[in-house]
């Protein structure tokens, strides 16, 4: 359910209105297909590496033991932070949520409600936060099984009037506006919707048994994708044409324009607007409940790598890492705080957290690539593996070059038209990872760890001591 979770968000219930009236309905179904082809590589990739060596944190840890020390400390490091100032805006979030229903009373209000709930369910154990996490992605699921009904029986006009069929795929340009520059585009819409499906590999370290539920996770996210997105999208487009200004500018602050929220209407049922809140106001909790989870373990991982304080390493009874928690409610309150103080700090904290999604994907890409390799090489079979990733090499090979299209085509226009400022905003996260790996590495002078030399034990210790 957390892998499922993770995968459905504001991404597909606000932001998926905005790729269809980018691209057409067809080149929304096309990028949207195409990066949930991606992300299924990536997390059968990433559960070779996790059921052959399950660890909290797991995909730094990886990057470190297959890659470089190096990759593995910048990985980490800038994984920790996005996820510290994810938190940050998903608080922001709740609280413009909560503006729908209770206009009137202070936004700071409800985002600091939202903190100390997140704070609470996950200082408490590890299965407060796996039970929450349950219930909050099962709305998610049912809301999404509902949409599907109730948006084929408006295609067919059985709700709604007027049955709509596939007439929406044939009007003016549809179904693909723009051509390939626009599905390119849109391929980013696409990629931040799948962000949070790699938490399933975060997981496996406190997982009660990786080795059967982690695969039985990863191998039905391949489905989930395409029953959750490529029918969702296949519906909107059917029903609302990509012309329609409605779909134009969908933010989880104008919920009534929610794509999710136009079709319930479109079918007749009038509290849909109120309904789809609440439905995104889960999501949103969840998003930071997530996000706490992730980020805390993962720096308690970089802790026991020697990349932060020993501090960090220290558990609780029930084995939550409080300090690294705490550390991470810190920084995420501070943020919030500069969104309130200085909106441009804000600007430029989110943009420094921006492309560490698909930096962290490129780094399992490259880590499973090279394990495998390492496997190989050093006389053992595929037959030793419990877990087996589908299509090696050609999935992470894929991976690799998809996620390194979407990290330079972030924003082309502004190379285009010489906006250095816009450049520096949208593309901060890179520098930021260069000057992490740099420092490391300069500093310990590590290397790229050769392939007959790569450690394959199912512990982790500390390379490059």
């Amino acid at each position: 359910m957390i892998a499922l979770g993770g995968s459905i968000g504001t991404g597909l219930f606000v932001a998926s209105g905005s790729a269809i009236s980018t691209a057409g309905p067809g080149g929304a179904l096309v990028a949207y297909t195409a990066m949930g082809l991606m992300v299924y590589f990536l997390m059968t990739s990433l559960g070779e590496m996790a059921t052959y060596m399950p660890v909290s944190g797991s995909f730094a840890a990886y990057a470190t033991k297959y890659v470089d020390p190096a990759m593995g400390f910048a990985m980490g490091w800038n994984y920790w932070f996005n996820w510290a100032i994810t938190l940050a805006v998903d608080i922001s979030t709740a609280a413009l949520v909560m503006k729908f229903w209770l206009p009137d009373i202070p936004g700071w209000i409800w985002s600091v409600l939202v903190l100390v709930i997140i704070f609470m369910l996950n200082a408490l154990t590890v299965k407060a936060f796996g039970e929450s996490e349950y219930w909050m992605a099962m709305i998610k699921v049912v809301t999404v099984f509902i949409f599907l009904a109730v948006g084929v029986a408006t295609i067919f006009g059985i709700m709604g009037g007027h049955a709509t069929g596939l007439e929406n795929f044939t009007r003016k340009e549809a179904p693909f506006v723009g051509g390939i520059p626009t599905i390119l585009s849109v391929f980013v819409v696409a990629g931040f919707s799948f962000q949070g499906t790699e938490l399933v590999g975060i997981t496996a370290g406190e997982s009660k048994d990786p080795e059967k539920s982690i695969p039985k996770a990863i191998n039905q996210v391949f489905w989930r994708i395409i029953l959750f997105y490529i029918l969702s999208i296949f519906v909107i487009a059917c029903i609302i044409p990509y012309t329609s200004p409605q779909l134009l500018g969908s933010s989880a602050s104008d919920i009534a324009i929610s794509p999710f929220t136009l079709v319930f209407q479109r079918a007749g049922l009038a509290a849909a607007a109120s309904v789809m809140n609440a439905v995104i106001l889960t999501s949103v909790i969840s998003a930071a409940n997530s996000g706490m989870y992730a980020s805390s373990r993962m720096l308690y991982s970089l802790a026991v790598q020697g990349y932060a304080s020993k501090a960090f390493t220290k558990t609780t009874r029930t084995g939550v890492p409080l300090n690294a928690q705490i550390m991470t409610t810190v920084v995420g309150a501070l943020t919030f705080i500069a969104s309130i103080a200085g909106p441009k700090i804000y600007i430029w904290l989110v943009a420094a957290s921006g492309l560490t999604g698909f930096i962290a994907w490129l780094g399992i890409a490259l880590s499973h690539f090279r394990f495998r390799r390492a496997f190989i090489k050093q006389g053992h079979h595929i037959s030793e593996l419990k877990y087996h990733a589908k299509l090696f090499p050609i999935g992470p090979i894929f991976a690799l070059i998809l996620c390194l299209l979407i990290i330079v085509g972030q924003d082309l226009d502004a190379f285009t038209n010489f906006n250095w400022q816009q450049i520096s905003i949208t593309y901060l996260s890179v520098p930021i990872f260069i000057g992490l790996y740099s420092y490391y590495k300069i500093r310990y002078r590590t290397k790229l760890i050769s392939l007959e030399k790569i450690d394959l034990s199912h512990t982790f210790e500390r390379l490059d001591k």
